[in-house]
């Protein structure tokens, strides 16, 4: 809800805190070997695991001292932990920022305003806007909205549900990396190796959640359950990332539209392959993105809040009856 009110901050975002850490430790250590990506990796998402355990631990040590139950069965002080997760998911989260950046980017687009289109672009993607008419652009932006709420939204949910603060902050941690080094260019085809494999790790199963909602909710967006399924088992195998390839062709085939193609970034073009069947994106094709990111969030937020309940509940009855969880 919190992110949904007041989405990312203009300023002094959490995240920009940990870039500029980051950034500073890279002029420092940075080595073109994957030993020192390995450790620019441990230390950076180690140390934000660490201060999310330890802040989770303090404010349980207080539960625990005082143990002091409401007639729910609830403990007085699980407030305090309740606004410490709800803080860490919102910081995690960019589900709301996502949905506005989209749907700013089809306005622009239906205006004729390709230049406003190319300025907002860095802010879904790291693809040069410069070389992209607006159908270019809309292509750009369905796929990042993809393969965005799976990483934005989808994925922080179903770390704070396994993990709760530490799996929050540090999967957010693992994914801000992944953007500032988990390239395959000159400079971070070493270094940024461990960055991209581990960022492929935390998003195995979310990726997978993410694809199996989409397909769900295609009904929304006007398409096919099946149509989505089908680009899914398909498609997303060629795809270079095992997880983009799932959240991308999923989307596509709900859609009925056709993604992929050559992808122009600054160092260079990638010929990335074809994903679902159909045209190529358009204006109103954005904007029918942008509403099925929205139900996915929804329903993430419903399917991981049920997990934690039945966990939650698995662990308490197995605690009256003496049996390890």
């Amino acid at each position: 809800m919190l992110d949904r009110v007041v989405g990312d901050p203009r300023r002094g975002h959490p995240v920009a805190g940990f870039g500029v850490v980051a950034g500073a430790l890279e002029s420092v250590g940075y080595r073109d070997r994957r030993g020192a990506g390995v450790v620019h990796e441990v230390v950076l998402v180690g140390g934000v695991v660490a201060v999310g355990a330890g802040v989770e631990r303090m404010v349980g040590r207080r539960m625990r001292r005082e143990g002091v139950r409401t007639r729910l069965g609830v403990k007085a002080f699980d407030i305090p932990l309740v606004v410490v997760t709800a803080v860490a998911t919102w910081t995690a989260l960019g589900g709301t920022t996502l949905a506005r950046t989209g749907r700013e980017m089809a306005d622009r687009l239906e205006r004729g305003d390709v230049g406003g289109a190319r300025e907002l672009l860095p802010s879904l993607c790291g693809r040069d806007p410069e070389v992209l008419d607006a159908d270019g652009l809309a292509r750009a932006a369905v796929e990042s909205i993809a393969e965005n709420t799976s990483d934005a939204t989808v994925a922080p949910l179903v770390w704070g549900a396994i993990a709760g603060v530490p799996g929050l902050l540090g999967y957010r941690a693992v994914n801000t990396l992944d953007a500032m080094v988990g390239y395959r260019n000159d400079r971070y085809r070493r270094f940024g190796w461990a960055a991209a494999r581990t960022d492929d790790l935390a998003n195995l199963l979310p990726a997978r959640l993410s694809g199996l909602l989409t397909v769900a909710l295609a009904p929304l967006s006007g398409g096919r359950p099946a149509a989505a399924l089908r680009a899914w088992q398909r498609d997303a195998a060629a795809h270079p990332s095992p997880n983009a390839g799932v959240a991308e062709s999923t989307m596509a085939g709900a859609l009925g539209i056709r993604l992929g193609g050559p992808t122009e970034y600054r160092h260079g073009t990638e010929l990335r392959p074809t994903l679902g069947e159909g045209p190529s994106p358009r204006v109103p094709d954005l904007r029918r993105a942008v509403a099925l990111s929205e139900a996915v969030q929804a329903a993430t937020v419903l399917v991981t809040a049920l997990a934690v309940l039945l966990g939650g509940a698995r662990r308490r009855s197995c605690g009256q009856r003496g049996v390890l969880p």
